[in-house]
């Protein structure tokens, strides 16, 4: 496993994140073990979870993610690079989501006690929240790294604009930074390359992004005819329809037909292509891989042995621009 740079910090962190969204509704608890396991023995140490998992849940289920990560690493805390976030509504309580300060402090004390440990390495806003002015949340967020609670400071699901302001607040503030990103990016889905992903570069921003392979869906295995297959992000509860309204698409099933020729014509399954495919942007720091059963992380932890060809890449992005 490769270890890079996380932004410009000095933190190292493996070249891919396990994402663990299913945990705890998509799959049961041994299930989600077993995929901690492989990844973990694949020499990914950099995992990434959030207060409201499970995807697909409901607010009885918030948290269960966090508590089978904290079970799972009970006694080797040190060997793994913990991500969570907030943001989501964690109960009924109106305050109890958001990025205000009320909401990050007692969050963080949340997902400490259900990870099982004193600190998280990098703490992420789920989500922007034009309720909350920028500068509240960052001075919370400054308090929390002072506490020794967390290492660093990220955001997710924020446009570009929204991210360069909040680094120019921290910057006059004099408070913590966002040190990395986590955006949405794959072969279907492109739009961070035009402004995110240029200030990324330009600000020494980490970039760890999610969906990598759409869901499942360039994985080739779902049908227009069919419709969404059972037990898939496309049909897991709340999720459903973000996820069917995200890729399920005429235009989208036609342009998964003309990459499956062209992941077979180059070796490797339309997964492993789509995974090298993200892998091959500079900017990328580590992608966001995830499964709900331990061999459906074989494909994707591939694409570090087959990075694509540079002819293999235009063509790529010729035909998805």
């Amino acid at each position: 496993m490769q270890h890079v740079r996380l932004g410009r910090t000095g933190l190292q962190v493996s070249r891919f994140c396990l994402g663990t969204m299913t945990f705890g509704f998509q799959c049961d608890e041994p299930t989600s073990r077993a995929i901690l396991d492989k990844a973990a023995g694949a020499g990914i140490t950099f995992i990434d979870a959030a207060d409201v998992y499970p995807l697909g849940g409901t607010l009885e289920t918030v948290g269960r993610t966090e508590e089978i990560i904290g079970r799972w690493m009970q006694g080797r805390r040190q060997d793994f690079v913990i991500a969570t976030k907030c943001f989501g509504a964690m109960s009924r309580r109106r305050w109890d989501q958001g990025n205000s300060r009320k909401h990050i402090l007692d969050a963080v004390e949340g997902s400490l006690r259900r990870l099982n440990t004193d600190y998280i390495d990098l703490y992420q806003l789920h989500g922007p929240d034009p309720s909350t002015p920028i500068d509240e949340t960052l001075r919370a967020l400054e308090d929390v790294v002072r506490a020794g609670k967390v290492r660093y400071a990220g955001c997710s699901n924020f446009l570009a604009y929204q991210v360069a302001r909040a680094i120019g607040r921290s910057e006059t503030m004099g408070v913590v930074r966002f040190d990395s990103v986590q955006p949405r990016y794959n072969l279907l889905f492109r739009e961070i390359e035009r402004e995110l992903l240029p200030l990324c570069e330009e600000e020494g921003l980490g970039v760890i992004p999610y969906n990598p392979i759409a869901g499942g869906f360039l994985t080739g295995k779902h049908s227009r005819d069919a419709g969404p297959e059972e037990g898939s992000r496309f049909t897991l509860g709340s999720a459903a329809s973000r996820y069917q309204d995200r890729y399920w698409h005429e235009g989208m099933f036609e342009t998964v037909e003309v990459l499956h020729p062209i992941a077979a014509e180059a070796g490797m399954p339309l997964a492993t292509m789509a995974v090298s495919w993200v892998l091959a942007n500079p900017a990328i720091t580590a992608p966001i891989i995830g499964a709900s059963r331990p061999e459906q992380l074989d494909d994707l932890l591939l694409a570090l042995d087959r990075p694509l060809a540079a002819q293999l890449k235009e063509r790529l992005d010729t035909i998805t621009s």
